[in-house]
């Protein structure tokens, strides 16, 4: 049964669009979400909004009711039973929308002021069904731009660009699309559920344009949610990632095309699937996720698609389809305690040397310089409070020799890189990024910032994720820019391994709550490893908010140390 406040002044027009907010438990950040729709320069008569309360018990309905009185006409708020996950209430959000386009906000991210009177703009001056904004990550949230690089694009292609990599809901749509396909969000895949809606619009738009041009929608960290682990959902991932395959068949005929939007699946959904923390999951699980990702690859992975996959993607189900669990379990114990493993040269050709999986998977001569690349992290430290140095080192034996210059970016920040004079191997760098610059770049909120080495030698140009097994866990420093705190800290991505410096913001009632917790005893010791001497916490996993999904998300900030 649905409950639904009713608004005291009728429409007399159509709004030109009309934004649906799922809503479950988001009390801290519903307010601000709300106020960026309502301080909309679009202005409220030309626009409604629609939230759906399901089922939240935080309050949240409540202010939803207060907000709803106090803007009569433009607030529309539904109340229903808890069903899970944000398809339902996104579906039910549809229902009620009247406005000729329509936009879908998460209820803790927010909107720039102009964003929708610039997307309303485009769509109307280009003809365009889809159109997305540039997102920005805040409290280290991270998304996908990589669609907004090259900066706007009028037509955007779903087989040619990035915009496979960007597939959440929070784009502009027409209205008259949405009912012409009779678009829904499948409420029977728990999570992944807004994909299918927006690559069946984007695959039937006469026009996909992109804009980054402006910071349109904010997609917002949420420091106060409990993360929800790999382990306690993957049953209904796996669903959902068995559904969203068949969904991509259903609507793509096999070729080239199809390829082209399962890379990103394969590469990111599937390969998430048989990543480092598929250790945690009990034998039968292992199985179960085993069976299921062989069977995808099996069916869809052809040739070609395996040879656009990444690295470290193509390495781990080149595993899956070799082996058994145990063959699975020993490529992830090599990258995640060992390292990278050492290169098997055959026949003129280069193979990464992992045992098991099949050679067509293993050959990386065709990017060999992405192969010199993985370097592992042998230790995270402070130099005189203001620096952070990353010391990394290849196992293999020519590396100074045929990789050439090398340098390692934390995100958009390129750091100070230099061999290791203390190896005179010539495999080791050390690498400088100064604090002062994560801390400008990160500003708006905090950011995670992604490790990455990159070379240019004589196999030519190439770059990896910088792993980092085995590191440490320690104390993130406390740090001041402005007015404002920050927690700067080395952080593991718990399924890729990938080392990242974590910068967020911290608030006085987050450090208060934490200075009872130690007090209290309630503290854990940080595991021994890798000596770190910068705090390397390992990375939550994606935050799913009780089936509300969420994008992956850096660690929360754990115990703090002032910076010296």
């Amino acid at each position: 049964m649905t409950a639904e406040v009713a608004t005291d002044r009728p429409r007399t027009t159509r709004p030109d669009v009309s934004v649906i907010v799922p809503v479950y438990n988001t009390l801290r950040y519903l307010r601000a979400c709300l106020d960026s729709v309502l301080r909309q320069t679009i202005g409220t008569d030309r626009m409604e909004i629609v939230a759906v309360d399901d089922g939240s018990t935080d309050g949240s309905g409540r202010l939803l009711d207060r907000l709803a009185a106090r803007h009569p006409g433009t607030l529309r708020v539904v109340h229903q039973p808890n069903s899970g996950g944000p398809a339902a209430p996104c579906n039910r959000g549809l229902e009620l929308a009247t406005g000729r386009h329509v936009f879908f906000l998460g209820s803790d991210d927010r909107l720039g002021p102009e964003a929708l009177e610039r997307l309303v703009a485009a769509a109307d001056r280009y003809g365009s069904d889809v159109v997305l904004g540039r997102v920005v990550g805040v409290n280290g949230r991270h998304v996908f731009s990589d669609v907004f690089a090259a900066g706007n694009a009028v037509d955007v292609s779903l087989f040619d660009s990035a915009l496979p990599w960007s597939l959440a809901n929070t784009k502009l749509f027409r209205r008259d699309l949405v009912d012409r396909l009779g678009l829904r969000f499948p409420e029977d895949m728990p999570v992944l559920s807004d994909q299918p809606f927006t690559l069946a619009a984007c695959y039937h738009a006469r026009r996909v344009t992109a804009l980054a041009d402006y910071d349109y929608y904010h997609a917002v960290r949420r420091l106060d949610a409990r993360n929800i682990t790999y382990h306690s959902r993957v049953e209904q991932r796996l669903v959902s990632v068995e559904r969203l395959f068949a969904f991509v068949e259903g609507l793509i005929p096999a070729g080239a095309r199809r390829d082209a939007v399962l890379c990103r699946h394969v590469g990111l959904e599937l390969a998430n699937l048989v990543g480092d923390d598929f250790r945690r999951l009990d034998r039968a699980t292992q199985e179960r996720v085993h069976a299921t990702v062989r069977g995808l690859v099996d069916r869809y992975v052809t040739d070609g698609l395996r040879d656009r996959l990444g690295i470290e993607a193509r390495l781990r189900l080149g595993a899956v389809r070799g082996g058994d669990v145990d063959a699975l379990l020993a490529v992830i114990d090599q990258d995640a305690e060992r390292g990278v493993p050492a290169t098997v040269v055959e026949a003129g050709r280069w193979h990464a040397g992992y045992p098991g999986a099949p050679a067509a998977w293993t050959d990386v001569t065709d990017v060999r310089a992405d192969w010199l690349a993985r370097l592992d992290t042998v230790e995270v430290s402070w130099t005189d409070g203001q620096t952070v140095t990353v010391t990394a080192r290849s196992p293999y034996p020519r590396f100074a020799a045929e990789a050439g210059p090398v340098r390692l970016v934390a995100g958009p920040v390129a750091g100070v890189t230099r061999l290791d004079a203390t190896d005179p191997t010539g495999r080791t760098v050390r690498t400088d990024f100064p604090v002062d610059r994560l801390l400008a770049v990160s500003a708006a909120g905090g950011r995670r910032h992604p490790v990455r080495a990159e070379v240019d030698g004589d196999r030519g140009r190439g770059g990896a994720p910088v792993r980092a097994p085995r590191l440490a866990a320690g104390r993130p420093r406390l740090l001041r820019r402005g007015t404002r705190l920050y927690g700067v800290a080395a952080t593991v991505d718990p399924r890729s391994g990938q080392l990242v410096l974590s910068v967020v913001p911290v608030t006085v009632a987050q450090l208060v709550g934490r200075l009872r917790r130690r007090i209290a005893g309630t503290s854990r010791p940080a595991p021994t490893g890798v000596p770190s001497r910068l705090g390397a916490a390992p990375a939550a996993s994606a935050p799913e908010r009780a089936g509300h999904h969420a994008e992956p998300g850096p660690a929360q900030v754990g115990h703090l140390t002032a910076a010296s």
